[in-house]
């Protein structure tokens, strides 16, 4: 015991060696006594030293080889870090009595599951005195694991030098229980060939084990042993057996990072065309899925078909089902395939051509091109009867950009034969998106009921309308009837918003809470309450928290009866005819009205020349009123370029390279609000960031900057920066006011990184008549050419406007683009560029040469770049 206090490992070794086994016996109360005593807080502050020295002699002092089993079984408070310590005191014992220990240790493992340190005392005990090894899974586990190593070659290395594996392998194999490794296997392939193990049995684990895999876990092991020619015809129906159960599983399709296993293990399967045959239907139900799954099923039906196991009604099929898909990776494959099959059997060809002919249809000119020269090439063995078809196909789906060779190669009747008489294109109608005009807001709630339903839509989405109605009902039913405004909001306050570092609408719940005169809430165990703590960082954020504040006063005083700054319409915007008559009202109350309030209402009035309302504000007589008139009359807030300093107005294509971030309005304007209004016209320095804009943190509070400033939406698209999301982009489409650098420079942004809100955004400007084609262009080459935005999501981008029918809003672009993107070495995509160019011109009738265009299609070659400019130097002719 002196010896275990003093942690004094050899001393306790020494100690043993020396006693008689009825002298051990006699310890070990004491030390049982004082390891119960200890208990688990004790035994951690111990050291390392002192707990090996107590396991040791406990473990030493067993009277008995079962009593040691019992013991070393039930495992006790584990000892760091190694286990050496229990080798060294069973080699005190002898010989027999170690054998008698593993046998025992054996009969327990067999009836429940012993400590993960059993194994190594056991495999020490058989390599040092010649035991058997027990067969129970668990030492065969525990022995498997003292193999395992990073590679198949030190796997298979130490197995080979291990006296056991002869006999612990084959009782490997048949045990489902035991884990396997890609290594282990691997190595038992070189025992199969040898002759150590069963090679039937190995391939039967093997199919085992990938059977009740993800196909992710399933690969490694399905590569670890390869199936010999007559083992891949003798599995045929496990293998098929696995194709099944992954064909299940890809046709719910998903994301990349879910099907491509699937995928790769069903290639691994290596199934032979008469075992796909029976998966055909699956196949083709996989060409509408997601486009690397289509691909898959396109792979798999194209060797159906090279088998002669593919029906010529499935191949149409087929055709039908990807030809009109928008990935022109899987269109092309398609062509190809059907291209192959003409030149293998001519005598098809009719048909293969009416296929083909569904690619006219196709929205991308490419793909029609592609489609057309493909049937040029095989219409010699169509036929007359396909070719009127064809003739058919071409005049309802082919664009004009290949109208004359159409009329060429299929007849008088092509699409485009007027073309040789002279008769002019006629353009197709642009459609833009329908603009409703203002819409309205519903006038002030009238209850406290309504009341709560607001409060509620804000706490559950960040609603302008909702917000604004909320807060001014508050303010007019906290005065009516505060009691009653308390009853209502009660279900609503039962959950509290989460919190943000920003101010935001959702922190209207505090002034709710404060009607009611509940308990602030609570952030981390503490009262929070935003409001009260006057809490925010951007300057939107910080005026949303000032009318909040503001608001509460005008609770508790009931001085104010209502709010200035409610909208009228749902960007934010307050009529001036309404904002004047509030503004009369009060002062026939004689209330001087807060003056946060006073200043978001003079920020979103929307200025007017109506006369009748001029006069009418000019005839009040309130501080207020006289400030309100004053506004209307010298045109309120002044707009600001955000216009870079160096940007080439007179030609944005002339742009150099470079992202040419818009500029923040400056603060040398002075505006007649309170610094907390101001803040936000730019005005106020406090809280910028180095480059002008404001962080990513801040873009929670910065969609319903717009209306705070419904009338500025350039301005606000020069402060937000990267701020602004796809929310916010629509937001600021739809608001008022000019629509300059900054905000073309955030859709030119955001069609390289949101191709929906972009587009959406686009739209809105072309519909609102505010779209300055050649801005956007300059903005968006000088990011091309810069690398800051991708070529190909921007030309997916414009394709996406096009489709809506657009055709010449995208064209005003690209015909500006073109030039720089094309100039010197043509950027990347520069060939996808000009096929959605082709189209646009096309739709549209546009004319007139391009000199860069002009200079590529002059170009020897066939890349698809040369082949694109040559047909849109053909159009514009």
């Amino acid at each position: 015991m002196t010896l275990v206090e003093a942690g004094d490992v050899p001393g306790v070794l020494r100690a043993l060696g020396e006693l008689g086994a009825e002298q051990r016996a006699a310890q070990l109360p004491e030390l049982d006594a004082r390891y119960e005593e200890l208990g688990f807080p004790g035994w951690l502050e111990l050291t390392v030293e002192q707990r090996v020295a107590l396991a040791g002699a406990r473990l030493g002092c067993q009277p008995t080889s079962e009593a040691a089993a019992r013991h070393l079984h039930h495992g006790g408070r584990y000892v760091p870090p190694h286990d050496d310590w229990m080798v060294d005191v069973v080699e005190l014992f002898p010989v027999a009595w170690r054998t008698e220990l593993v046998a025992r240790l054996d009969e327990q493992v067999r009836e429940r599951s012993g400590s993960q340190r059993l194994h190594l005392v056991v495999d020490h005990i058989v390599r040092t005195t010649g035991c058997p090894m027990p067969e129970s899974d668990y030492f065969l586990s525990g022995w498997l694991s003292s193999h395992h190593r990073a590679t198949s070659e030190g796997v298979l290395e130490r197995l080979r030098e291990d006296p056991l594996a002869p006999k612990l392998l084959p009782l490997v194999l048949e045990r489902s229980s035991l884990p396997f490794t890609p290594q282990l296997l691997s190595a038992l392939c070189a025992f199969a060939a040898e002759g150590t193990v069963d090679r039937a049995a190995l391939v039967r684990r093997t199919f085992a084990i990938v059977a009740d895999a993800h196909p992710t876990a399933a690969l490694p092991y399905w590569q670890a042993v390869p199936l010999t020619g007559d083992e891949h015809a003798r599995t045929a129906p496990e293998r098929t057996a696995l194709a099944e159960k992954l064909l299940t599983r890809l046709l719910r399709d998903g994301a990349p990072r879910t099907v491509t296993p699937v995928m790769t293990f069903l290639r691994a399967l290596a199934l032979t065309p008469a075992e796909q045959a029976p998966f055909l239907r699956d196949h083709v139900a996989l060409l509408d899925l997601s486009s690397p799954v289509a691909a898959y099923g396109q792979e798999v039906l194209r060797e159906l078909d090279e088998a002669g196991l593919l029906e010529e009604d499935v191949l149409s099929e087929a055709c039908e089902r990807v030809l009109l898909r928008p990935e022109k990776k899987l269109v092309r494959a398609q062509l190809s395939w059907l291209d192959r099959v003409a030149r293998r059997e001519p005598a098809r060809a009719g048909r293969i051509s009416i296929c083909a002919a569904l690619a006219f249809g196709h929205p991308d000119v490419s793909v029609q091109e592609r489609a057309l020269t493909l049937v040029a090439r095989h219409l010699k063995n169509a036929g007359d009867p396909v070719r009127a078809r064809l003739r058919a196909a071409a005049a309802a789906s082919l664009g004009p950009a290949l109208a004359a060779r159409a009329a060429q190669l299929l007849g008088a009747e092509a699409p485009g034969a007027e073309r040789d008489t002279g008769a002019e294109r006629v353009s197709e109608a642009e459609v833009l998106p329908h603009l409703p005009g203002l819409r309205p807001v519903p006038g002030p709630v009238g209850t406290a009921v309504e009341v709560a339903q607001e409060v509620a839509v804000v706490l559950a989405d960040d609603d302008v309308v909702a917000f604004e109605r909320a807060l001014d009902g508050l303010v007019r039913q906290a005065r009516l009837d505060r009691e009653a405004l308390s009853r209502a909001l009660e279900p609503v306050m039962r959950r509290a918003p989460g919190v943000h570092r920003d101010c935001g609408q959702s922190d209207l719940y505090d002034v709710a809470a404060a009607v009611r005169g509940d308990e602030p809430r609570r952030l981390y165990g503490r009262p929070h309450r935003r409001v009260s703590h006057g809490e925010a960082i951007s300057p939107p954020g910080k005026l949303l928290m000032a009318r909040l504040i503001e608001a509460l006063d005008v609770i508790e005083s009931g001085a104010q009866p209502f709010l200035l700054a409610l909208p009228t319409h749902v960007t934010g915007a307050v009529d001036a005819g309404v904002l004047v008559e509030r503004v009369a009202e009060l002062e026939r109350a004689r209330v001087e009205p807060a003056p946060v309030d006073l200043a978001q209402a003079l920020l979103r009035v929307t200025l007017t020349s109506d006369e009748s309302v001029l006069r009418a504000a000019g005839g009040l007589r309130s501080e207020a009123g006289r400030r309100l008139a004053r506004w209307l009359r010298e045109g309120g807030l002044p707009h600001q370029d955000s216009t870079p300093e160096k940007w080439p107005v007179a030609d944005p294509t002339d742009a150099p390279p470079g992202l040419w971030e818009p500029v923040s309005p400056g603060p040398d304007h002075g505006v007649p609000l309170p610094p907390v209004a101001a803040a936000v016209c730019g005005t106020y320095e406090q809280g910028r960031s180095p480059g002008g804009g404001y962080s990513l943190y801040d873009a929670y509070a910065a969609p319903y900057w717009v209306a705070q400033l419904p009338h500025h939406r350039d301005e606000v698209a020069a402060y937000a920066k990267s701020c602004v999301d796809g929310r916010m982009l629509a937001l600021l489409a739809e608001a008022g006011g000019p629509a300059g650098y900054a905000l073309h420079w955030q859709i030119a942004y955001r069609l390289g990184e949101d191709r929906d809100s972009a587009v959406d955004a686009l739209l809105v400007l072309a519909a609102q008549g505010q779209l300055d084609g050649r801005l956007l262009a300059g903005q968006l080459q000088a990011s091309i050419r810069n690398r800051s935005s991708s070529p190909k999501r921007v030309v997916d981008a414009l394709r996406t406007a096009a489709w809506t029918g657009a055709y010449a809003t995208v064209w005003s672009v690209l015909e500006a683009a073109l030039p720089a993107l094309l100039r010197g070495t043509p950027v990347r995509e520069a060939g996808a560029f000009l096929a959605l160019a082709v189209e646009c011109a096309s739709r549209c009738a546009a004319r007139g040469p391009i000199p860069e265009v002009e200079v590529v299609a002059a170009r020897t070659g066939s890349s698809q770049t040369v082949k694109h400019a040559r047909l849109l130097r053909d159009v514009l002719r």
